[in-house]
């Protein structure tokens, strides 16, 4: 019986194959990027109800008046005191920016009207108030 020998050939170093990786990350950033305009930090108001169509523009500024009387602008806390100021503030030049109010159902009329007029004096021209679907 004859042996055969064996030619040892030298192989290439061993190379890492990056393309799964690259497709992987590239799924999950695009899920990201899906995901994040969906994800909206806010603060839990329970609307009133109401007939109306959403209103969308470039540039919301909102007012947040909690279950427990607080007063958020743009999810950001504010006092009564400060409010008018912080309003000016955001809008500058834009007086015709709307102002949506966003009220809990428990808040008093009073207390809602007390904020529209303090918007009014800094100067915001359109109040609207949000509701939800019916």
């Amino acid at each position: 019986m004859k042996l055969r020998r064996r030619v040892l050939k030298k192989h290439a170093m061993p190379e890492l194959v990056l393309t799964p990786l690259i497709d992987t990350f590239a799924t999950v950033l695009v899920m990201f990027m899906i995901t994040a305009p969906m994800v909206q930090n806010s603060i839990k108001v329970d609307l009133p109800f109401g007939k109306s169509k959403e209103v969308s523009t470039a540039q919301e500024h909102i007012i947040t008046l909690s279950k427990d009387g607080k007063i958020f602008f743009n999810n950001y806390p504010t006092g009564k005191k400060d409010l008018v100021a912080v309003v000016q503030k955001a809008l500058g030049n834009k007086e015709d920016s709307p102002v949506f109010v966003k009220a809990d159902r428990s808040i008093s009329y009073g207390k809602v009207i007390e904020v529209v007029d303090q918007l009014k004096e800094a100067g915001v021209r359109y109040v609207a108030m949000s509701t939800q679907p019916i």
